[in-house]
């Protein structure tokens, strides 16, 4: 499955075309006996399938597919695409049309899914760190922990810890999760973090404890719930760093 997975859509795609060519050539033998109302609900179940296991382009493939083919093999004139009696035209239009919505609800269940998933990462991710800054473990774990969390979470070329004030103004990851850029919020969703460097700073008890540089992939988008973990990594940081700066 893990090999599988990277190529998920191209094969999603290829069965959206092939997959309902293949089952209406079977029911060919079948169409004088068959009812085409079931032979359509038998290309809507192929149209299910593949838009669960692909994306929400290869249900589309597939429900064009499948239309195609019900009008070809399965309606008469047989062999054309035309159909010739008003039930059979009914029923390629509801195919296409529920096609279409088992198509997007597909598409629109395993965006949540995928979110939830999401959700309970970070949750996983923040829990994490907790447990590592409550064990007492050094300054610099803490803060190699924090650089490779955030590389991971924003998608960075790298990221480094900076006990000290930039020299000079640089865009800046807000603690509200947004980019000023130019008096306006930067569409980070969009565009990607703006570079070739930006600045998280690291808070504790109200008192800066330093900063994470950050070199983002350029147009590489990141979402907001991304951008505010990054920001609960870096308060936590500074949280944690106190005892030890405070036993330095």
């Amino acid at each position: 499955m893990d090999k599988i997975r990277p190529h998920r859509n191209a094969i999603a795609l290829i069965a959206g075309v092939v997959l309902p060519l293949a089952i209406a050539a079977v029911l060919i033998p079948f169409r004088h006996d068959f009812a085409n109302p079931a032979a359509a609900l038998v290309l809507v179940a192929a149209i299910v399938a593949i838009a669960v296991f692909g994306n929400r382009m290869a249900g589309i493939v597939a429900t064009i597919s499948a239309t195609l083919w019900f009008d070809v093999f399965l309606t008469r004139p047989y062999g054309e695409l035309a159909i010739s009696h008003r039930p059979d035209i009914e029923t390629a239009v509801s195919l296409l049309l529920v096609g279409v919505v088992v198509t997007e609800l597909a598409a629109r269940s395993r965006h949540h899914r995928q979110a939830a998933t999401e959700e309970a990462d970070y949750v996983g991710l923040i829990y994490g760190f907790s447990e590592l800054a409550a064990s007492g473990a050094p300054a610099s774990d803490l803060i190699e922990h924090g650089q490779n969390e955030l590389i991971r979470l924003l998608d960075l070329r790298s990221c480094r810890y900076d006990p000290n004030p930039a020299e000079r103004p640089m865009h800046r990851l807000d603690h509200n999760g947004h980019v000023m850029l130019g008096g306006e919020i930067w569409d980070v969703g969009q565009l990607g973090l703006p570079g070739p460097e930006l600045e998280l700073l690291i808070y504790g008890q109200g008192q800066l404890r330093g900063r994470f540089v950050l070199t983002p992939t350029p147009g590489q988008p990141i979402s907001f719930q991304r951008r505010v973990v990054a920001v609960s990594i870096a308060d936590q940081v500074g949280a944690a760093l106190l005892p030890h700066l405070r036993s330095a």
